[in-house]
């Protein structure tokens, strides 16, 4: 006897349908499952056996073969648990299974044949309507997620026991609303905290507005307790709201993590993640024997915070170089290649020396480095990656007559109204090309957005030679520039445009200022 039920697993972060063949046959008996399971899926034969004895049904004593098909792609996790259950049921006869092979099964099995839930439900939803699967039976635990898919009816079992009749009542007994998708024009709630907490420092505030506005890349440089890292953890409150399609990308990475907490709604507000200094490569880019998103993933559409960046390893800093640029992570391993989505602002600090004060000198905090230390501790920071840093700013010490005379502070709703406002300029100017901002602009599309007028054009020559940049960073400054022009409302790059994007180059500037190596 023959069956077949459709399943799903996952690759990377993307969802992949299985069909689990059962074949039942003569012979002594025995179970085994083929198609290159992992050991979690080999031990789920325990599980199912189990499962279906502890709840009134009878376990096949014949040959038993399962297969997943495709053959050739390595299947891995539990979700294959109630499929194998289910097909054995059906093949045998025990239960009803209509349109199997339009319905997909997913779940983790308990021995005592209750359901549990699995992560990853999102992706492989996405996956199952993209090839037009119309039902899905899916644990108690995961049906709100599966239902955040429109266009197929979701049925949800807490236990095994429930399919005794079969799937009618399964469906007909459930009756969960689709959760709405994000608002784009609604707010992501009241933040905790807010840019009027951070004294001064409008320059700095101003490239984070740029930065946010155009998602580029910022770091910040400048003697302890100038406000760096309250400066950047305040970064979420002024980013524009994300769109249905970044909501749905970004719950999908976190479900395929198992960090989906709340499985009734998608992920609305935009991610922040600042790993420690101590995190490894593979915490960062993702990686293992079975590979799974890292920080940079976690961060997509989002924030990655990396406070002092030169205390991170440099190995760990270099491999974050191919992301920056091609905004996903690629992981070779023998069996298959897997891709994660790595579309994020990396926000850096850092110090200007190993003792802090190089540059912001005061009779008690004088500079104790000599120039070997500093330039040892820049060197951990290699040319390549800085290139991949659009913004590059100064963050001064304040003294107290500075503070006491600090103007009215320039609160986060000020800075989010204006980042919105070049946000749909944005929208408006590239909404026929596949990108939604400033810096993911390149090629023909930077070209033709990006023209200067000759003045701008003699600045930039100018400012290429003298600070010896790399074509990179020439095409970086563009960007920043043609945000800076949607801030000011200009659709024509002009000189003041450029010469405030060129502000942004402190390590440039400084590199050759104070003879330190780039």
């Amino acid at each position: 006897m023959y069956g077949k039920v459709i399943s799903a697993c996952l690759h990377g972060v993307e969802g992949r349908l299985v069909e689990v063949e059962v074949d039942l046959s003569n012979g002594l008996p025995q179970m085994n499952i083929v198609g290159l399971p992992d050991s979690a899926i080999k031990e789920s034969m325990e599980r199912v056996r189990a499962a279906i004895k502890n709840c009134g049904f009878t376990f096949p004593l014949q040959r038993i073969t399962i297969n997943l098909a495709p053959a050739d792609i390595r299947k891995e996790g539990s979700a294959f648990d109630l499929a194998i259950a289910l097909g054995i049921l059906a093949t045998s006869g025990q239960i009803p299974l209509p349109d199997a092979e339009q319905t997909l099964v997913l779940g983790e099995l308990a021995l005592d044949g209750s359901l549990r839930p699995i992560p990853g439900v999102l992706s492989m939803m996405a996956t199952a309507k993209e090839k037009g699967i119309k039902r899905v039976i899916v644990p108690q635990l995961n049906a709100a997620e599966a239902a955040l898919i429109d266009s197929i009816e979701v049925g949800s079992l807490a236990h095994i026991q429930e399919m005794k009749d079969g799937t009618a009542n399964l469906f007909n007994s459930i009756n969960y609303q689709q959760p709405l998708l994000p608002d784009p024009s609604s707010p992501a709630g009241t933040p905790s905290e807010d840019y009027s907490d951070v004294y001064g420092q409008l320059h700095a505030k101003r490239a984070l507005m740029i930065c946010a506005a155009g998602m580029h890349n910022i770091l910040l440089l400048g003697p302890p307790g100038t406000g760096k890292t309250m400066l950047v953890k305040r970064l979420p409150t002024i980013l524009p709201v994300m769109s249905e399609q970044e909501s749905l990308d970004v719950t999908k990475v976190y479900s395929a993590s198992g960090k989906f907490a709340d499985r009734s709604r998608l992920i609305r507000e935009r991610p922040f993640r600042m790993p420690h200094h101590t995190i490894s490569s593979a915490g960062l880019v993702g990686g293992g024997s079975t590979p799974k998103p890292g920080e940079i993933s976690l961060a997509h559409r989002g924030v990655l915070f990396l406070d002092e960046l030169p205390e991170f390893s440099r190995a760990v800093l270099e491999v974050m170089r191919q992301p920056l640029e091609d905004r996903q992570v690629t992981i070779g391993r023998a069996r298959a290649v897997y891709r994660f989505p790595a579309h994020f602002i990396l926000a850096a600090s850092m110090n200007p020396c190993p003792c802090g004060y190089f540059g912001a000198e005061t009779h008690t905090h004088p500079c104790t480095c000599s120039p070997l230390k500093i330039e040892h501790y820049r060197s951990k920071i290699s040319g390549p990656l800085l290139d991949r840093i659009d913004l590059q700013v100064e963050v001064p010490r304040m003294d107290y007559g500075q503070i006491l005379e600090a103007e009215p502070q320039l609160s986060s709703a000020e800075m989010k109204e204006q980042v919105d406002r070049a946000r749909k300029i944005q929208l408006d100017r590239y909404r026929t090309t596949g990108i939604t901002f400033n810096g993911e602009l390149q090629g023909k599309l930077l070209r033709a957005h990006c023209r200067l007028h000759s003045e701008a054009e003699s600045l930039l020559r100018k400012s290429f030679e003298v600070l010896g940049l790399s074509v990179r960073a020439y095409d970086r400054i563009l960007k920043i520039a043609r945000t800076i022009a949607d801030l000011d409302g200009s659709e024509s790059l002009e000189a003041p445009h450029l010469a405030e994007a060129l502000q942004y180059r402190s390590l440039d500037k400084k590199t050759h200022s104070v003879g330190l190596p780039r």
